[in-house]
């Protein structure tokens, strides 16, 4: 059903596409479109041949596609990676362009310790994992939390289904949140175009989102001392009532 719906999908696309190149045929023949515009639309058609032909690989053949042929996004053809602490500071974050997440581990921890000397534990998703990576992230760090592609060894297992292990790999719901908190808070779309726009805004974005960290963490201890002092007050008043009685 899965594929047969996919397949439905990729015919009514395709349809849609052969009526677009129609259009510009006629536009073009009859100069009635600037030519940049009509190339525009060009550019847009081979983005969805090309998913379609990823769907096709993906969905119906069963294939796994490469990470480096992946698109995120046809308007902004990059992603972003992120190094968040225990309180929810962003750390360091990197643009990635035709990089997969392997690439950049060593060089994000190695950048964040520059700044950050204290960082000694870090925890990462599996596509992070590379013999290498881990390797050389063992060097950086006290603790290295990378679980293993693929088949996982007897002592593998071990080290994976410890508690410290498990503990710290739980933290990465607090990554989820992060990039969740971005997301809402307008990094969903970046207005700017080329990949200079984008990493001034996703800078941007992540100075907001530690910015609005701060301010929570402020705005708590604030309430705190306030609940303090009002509880102090309460205390006074009730022992000033025993007094009168």
């Amino acid at each position: 059903m899965i594929i047969k719906a996919h397949q439905a999908y990729i015919d009514l696309v395709e349809s849609f596409l052969e009526k677009v190149k129609e259009t510009i045929k006629t536009l073009r023949e009859g100069q009635l479109a600037k030519e940049e515009r009509l190339q525009q639309v060009e550019k847009y058609i081979n983005h969805a041949q090309r998913q379609i032909n990823q769907i096709r690989t993906r969905v119906i053949e069963g294939k796994t596609i490469p990470h480096y042929e992946k698109v995120f996004s046809i308007f902004q053809e990059h992603t972003e990676c992120i190094l968040e602490d225990q309180y929810g500071f962003i750390l360091n974050h990197r643009v990635m362009e035709k990089q997969t997440d392997d690439k950049v581990s060593v060089i994000m921890v190695e950048e964040a310790k520059e700044k950050f000397p204290g960082l000694n534990i870090c925890s990462f998703d599996k596509g992070f994992y590379s013999p290498t990576n881990k390797e050389e992230l063992q060097k950086l760090l006290d603790k290295v939390v990378l679980p293993k592609k693929g088949k996982l060894s007897s002592s593998d297992k071990e080290i994976e289904h410890s508690e410290e292990f498990v503990r710290t790999k739980r933290q990465h719901s607090a990554v989820e949140s992060a990039i969740n908190a971005l997301q809402n808070h307008g990094l969903d779309r970046c207005p700017d175009h080329g990949i200079s726009g984008f990493k001034r805004y996703v800078a941007l974005a992540v100075l907001a989102r530690n910015i609005q960290i701060l301010g929570n963490i402020v705005q708590q201890k604030k309430l705190k001392h306030q609940k303090r002092i009002e509880k102090l007050k309460r205390i006074r008043e009730k022992k000033q009532y025993s007094l009168a009685r």
